[in-house]
């Protein structure tokens, strides 16, 4: 099975960047993390521009319609999302009823220095995503005070590490089930 992993963050060292590499090594088996790094190239989203995306949104799109499922990080900013990282979802959004969010199993996570994790953006991600089509799957994953749970931009932190794999088992279970129901 293979999972898109999007950081909403284009900060180079980004915590939520940090919590999708830890993401990669603690994916249950058979289940392969791969990180999308376009998020900076795609350009502001516009009706005039649909019928003939840019490049780099078609890329998005096959890489998202190419997954088995989507695991979205997000930071916080003024307590919203990212507008990079939305604007990436309005892009995946379309056409609509056939965009690669459809059916999409995903997942969304979140790690910011603040007390409360990014549970706003992550609120807002998450409804995005659902709007769009996706199957967006529980536990949540709100990871406060990133600054203490990180080194050298590795996840340290025991408890973090655990719910982040719960979150990658159920991404993955969800995933495998849906797939046999289409089957």
């Amino acid at each position: 099975m293979r999972v898109l992993a999007i950081s909403g963050s284009l900060r180079r060292d980004s915590y939520n960047t940090a919590l999708l590499r830890a993401a990669r090594d603690l994916a249950p088996a058979g289940v392969a993390v791969e990180h999308y790094d376009g998020l900076a190239a795609i350009p502001a989203f516009s009706e005039d521009l649909e019928a003939d995306p840019p490049a780099e949104v078609r890329d998005l799109r096959e890489q998202i319609a190419a997954a088995d499922a989507l695991l979205v990080a997000t930071p916080e900013y003024n307590g919203s999302a990212p507008g990079a990282l939305k604007n990436a979802l309005d892009w995946a959004s379309r056409p609509r009823g056939t965009a690669a969010l459809v059916a999409k199993p995903a997942a969304v996570i979140g790690a910011s220095p603040s007390s409360f994790g990014a549970k706003w953006a992550q609120e807002q991600i998450r409804r995005a995503l659902m709007l769009s089509g996706a199957m967006v799957v529980e536990p949540e994953l709100a990871v406060a005070n990133a600054d203490q749970r990180f080194v050298d931009g590795e996840l340290v932190d025991g408890e973090v590490r655990a719910g982040l794999a719960e979150v990658l088992e159920a991404l993955a279970e969800f995933s495998a089930a849906e797939s046999a129901i289409a089957a």
